[in-house]
Formats: C-alpha cells, structure tokens, sequence
C-alpha cells in the first residue's frame, strides 16, 4: 500500500485505500478495520489525499507537504488530540509547525479532518513522502528525444465508421446509387 493510494470518501468517515474502480463507483479498503466495500458514485466522491492542496498566505501546498512537516516537528511539538482540544489549540498547533496556513480560509473542521488522518497514515506507516517530494521535483536535464527516422512507415488509420454509413445509405436495395439530397435555399425577405 502507498500514500498514492489512499482516498478520502464523502460521507463516510475516516481514509480508504482504493482498490478498484468500476463506472457507477469503487471499492475501497477502510485503513482503521481492514474492511471492503462498494462505493456508488451516485452517493460519494472519491478524492485522493495527493491531490489535495491547502490554502496558504503563498501558494497552495499539497497535503503531503502538511503532514510532512507535522512528522518533522513531531519531536518538538507534541501532536493535539484531534477530539479533545480545544479549537485554540488545535490553531496554535498549526501555527507552530506551518505559519504559512491562511487563517480565513482553513478552518478548524479542516484541521481536525488533518490531524485524524494524520493519526491514521501513521498507524498504517503511510508517511513516507520521498516519492512524492521526488515527483514534484523539476527534472534538472531533460533527456534527449529519439527522432524518428524518416524511412518509418506510417500506420494506416481505421476508416471512419460514419463514412461507412453514409456510403451504404447512398446505395439503395438493388445496388443502384440514390441520388443526393438537395437542401432548400432560403429566400432572402427583403426589409
């Protein structure tokens, strides 16, 4: 299991490993009870935690970047009770691992939202982050593109079906061709 995996559902509590995905919804995994369910895309919405940013003073960080930094202050800072604190200290705790936080735009429901998930990656050993510091990272030299030689042959596309149609609706039953519709011109009204 990676961190990519992981998705948050509305409606339901809690974060889930995604396992698969169907067109009327998903199946995803619980990480707190290990148990398996469908679920309909009519009712929820399955948002993966990489794709989640947070408002800051600058500009938006990725979640992953939050909980790195909660991980990183760990020592230093002792981790808030999602349940029990109160919504003061549960702002000074963000204030102190992550200043850049926009006050008016993250609001404590969010907060707590991070720290419970925070809880439950760690339970579930999810807080590697490399790969994804890895991948935003720009490639410092970009590879050299092979060029095709100019001797390749091209592949022929398939015809297009409506084509097709439009030929076998110009043939009438006995082979003979149909002779094409003409299209009323308009008159033009004279003001």
């Amino acid at each position: 299991m990676e961190y990519r995996e992981i998705v948050s559902v509305t409606g339901l509590g809690g974060l889930f490993q995604l396992l698969a995905t169907k067109s009327d919804g998903a199946i995803v995994r619980n990480l707190a009870d290990q148990s398996t369910k469908f679920i309909s895309a009519r009712l929820h919405n399955v948002t993966p935690l990489e794709s989640i940013e947070v408002y800051t003073t600058g500009d938006n960080v990725r979640l992953h970047n939050v909980f790195q930094k909660m991980k990183e202050s760990e020592s230093s800072v002792k981790l808030v009770d999602a349940k029990t604190a109160d919504n003061n200290a549960i702002k000074s705790y963000f204030k102190s691992i992550f200043p850049e936080f926009d006050e008016e735009r993250v609001y404590v429901s969010d907060m707590k939202k991070m720290l419970k998930w925070y809880e439950v990656l760690k339970a579930n050993d999810l807080l590697n982050f490399e790969v994804q510091v890895a991948e935003e990272a720009p490639v410092a030299e970009a590879a050299p593109v092979p060029v095709a030689e100019p001797e390749a042959v091209k592949e022929e596309k398939p015809a297009k079906k409506a084509r097709a149609k439009k030929a076998e609706a110009a043939t009438t039953e006995n082979g003979e061709e149909k002779p094409a519709k003409k299209t009323a011109r308009k008159k033009k009204t004279e003001e």
